[in-house]
């Protein structure tokens, strides 16, 4: 498949499974490109799809970024997760140690540039990962912030030069978490203490009533994605 044939592939695939399930848009998926991968980061969206394609195709790799920086409690639930559907999920890691990482560029980088972390750490890894895959699946959901507002179920990622699946692009909070609970899906225990979406431990913090979902990430300033999705 040439890049015109998939770029109308897409198109015409994006407005058919605007309507279709979380499940039909992976079944689709992983049958039309069988080199695709799935990116976790074990927040409540992505135990939501661990679990459908454990289900329909539990051979696709499922790989996650290390960033080095993740809570404990994410690396717990990776653990369990692994444990309970027995999976090898498939870890990226950065060129360079937190410790490399404060020689270069001084302690905490996080807070003197966000941006800079977030492409040392995260990527740059991904960007590396996604070289050997024709398509990825994500997570990612409309209302999780303005600037995922337009995302459709099937995209293509001119960032990283493959197709993209969005399966849960339009749940709600609310049916990400009925998914949960009707299917007794393990989830970071972190969402029960106010952090609706988890990062890195430095850079995320809980929200308060009221508050915008993700204000928990990179709080105190403009920063709003950590730039794996445009």
């Amino acid at each position: 498949m040439n890049l015109l044939e998939k770029e109308q592939m897409i198109k015409e695939k994006a407005d058919e499974f605007e309507n279709a399930s979380a499940e039909e848009v992976i079944r689709f998926a992983v049958e039309t490109f069988p080199n695709i991968t799935f990116a976790c980061s074990f927040g409540a969206e992505d135990v939501v799809l661990v679990h459908m394609v454990q289900q329909i195709s539990p051979t696709t790799d499922i790989f996650y970024l290390d960033t080095d920086f993740h809570f404990q409690q994410t690396y717990e639930t990776r653990d369990q997760m692994a444990l309970n559907y027995g999976i090898d999920f498939v870890r990226v890691s950065p060129k360079i140690t937190p410790e490399e990482q404060a020689a270069q560029y001084g302690e905490a980088l996080w807070k003197t540039e966000p941006n800079a972390c977030c492409n040392i750490r995260k990527v740059e890894p991904l960007t590396r990962i996604l070289s050997e895959y024709d398509a990825w699946i994500t997570g990612v959901r409309r209302d999780q912030a303005p600037t995922r507002a337009n995302t459709r179920k099937v995209e293509y990622d001119a960032k990283f030069g493959l197709v993209k699946f969005n399966p849960i692009a339009a749940w709600t909070s609310d049916e990400v978490w009925n998914y949960i609970r009707e299917n007794n899906v393990l989830y970071n225990p972190l969402h029960d203490q106010n952090f609706p979406s988890i990062g890195c431990e430095q850079c995320t913090r809980p929200v308060m009533p009221g508050e915008d979902p993700r204000a928990g990430r990179w709080a105190g300033n403009e920063k709003t994605e950590c730039g794996l999705h445009k």
